[in-house]
């Protein structure tokens, strides 16, 4: 009889052999092992899926999926998720970093706090060469008893990507799946909020590579991204724009109407939801989290704490 892990990380790639390896080294040295590890190759062209391959035959905790085409970089995370079967899941990326503990750290919070849905740490940015450059302060209130609160603070703060935590798969079992239209990442970690409170763990473990070919450097416009997490989304008549953008503000409005909250926490969120609006519409944008003064920090090297960096210099 197999043994179900307790984790299931959920690794969408396409084209990421420049830092797959380093990723993946990371990922399966990590302190805590109860994991299976679920890459989906999107129909990559490069040497992803040699490096796949060769990572399987080397892990028994892999399971290794190659799509026979490009299907999107949405549905290519939903899928990960869809064929998972634990308790707990994480997606991870193809190009960030992660500390030893990372895991170990965000399951002993889910463990310690039954009634938080999702763990993560804090974060930094670093370069191709995996050197710290700016490292993140999160300001964010999703630690909050109060739902309304929580989803003010991901409407009005810069982030976003609390979803690349550690999260019970029985709230995600709950909520839309991932869409593909501008933003769709924060109505998503929206909709996860308002199903409980997040914890933050307060050690850097987690580190967020900044390159030219990320996703979001590659595709600089807002058909460009959408086209990136869905290729239906390329077509101009049936996605202009303005839907792209349409669909992020009915997103918000949509799980305020699912959420399982009081009808007065309802009512609170449509209030912060027109608040933001007016905001957006007098200001133009939202703060990026890259656009923060960096913090300061007094981690050891990324070499130090990242499974697979030892001996690099610093």
């Amino acid at each position: 009889m197999t043994t179900v892990p307790r984790l299931s990380l959920g690794l969408p790639v396409y084209n990421g052999e420049e830092y797959l390896a380093e990723s993946l080294d990371a990922l399966l040295g990590q302190t805590f092992e109860d994991f299976e590890l679920i890459i989906s190759d999107n129909a990559s062209t490069d040497g992803t899926d040699e490096i796949c391959r060769r990572y399987a035959e080397k892990d028994s905790r892999i399971r290794y999926v190659r799509q026979p085409k490009n299907i999107g970089a949405t549905p290519n995370h939903n899928f990960v998720f869809d064929v998972s079967r634990t308790e707990l899941f994480k997606w991870v990326s193809h190009d960030d970093l992660y500390a030893r503990d990372l895991l170990k750290r965000c399951v002993e919070a889910l463990d310690e706090r039954p009634d938080i849905i999702l763990a993560h740490c804090d974060q930094a940015i670093i370069d191709g060469d995996g050197r710290i450059v700016q490292p993140l302060e999160y300001t964010l209130n999703t630690g909050s008893r109060h739902a309304p609160d929580r989803f003010r603070s991901i409407l009005f703060e810069p982030g976003g990507d609390d979803f690349y935590g550690v999260i019970r798969a029985d709230v995600l079992r709950c909520v839309k799946p991932l869409d593909s239209y501008h933003h769709a990442d924060r109505t998503y970690s929206a909709e996860m909020a308002l199903h409980g409170p997040f914890y933050q763990v307060p050690e850097l473990l987690y580190f967020r590579r900044d390159h030219p070919g990320r996703a979001e450097r590659a595709n600089p416009t807002i058909r460009s991204r959408c086209a990136n997490l869905d290729p239906r989304r390329a077509n101009r008549l049936r996605n202009p724009t303005v839907r792209l953008l349409g669909e992020y503000i009915y997103g918000f409005a949509d799980l305020i109407r699912r959420a399982p909250i009081s009808a007065a926490d309802k009512r609170e969120c449509f209030g912060h939801l027109g608040a933001w609006l007016t905001n957006r519409a007098r200001s133009g944008h939202g703060e990026r989290v890259e656009d923060r003064a960096p913090t300061a920090s007094d981690v050891a090297t990324v070499n130090e704490i990242v499974a697979g960096r030892e001996g690099r210099l610093a």
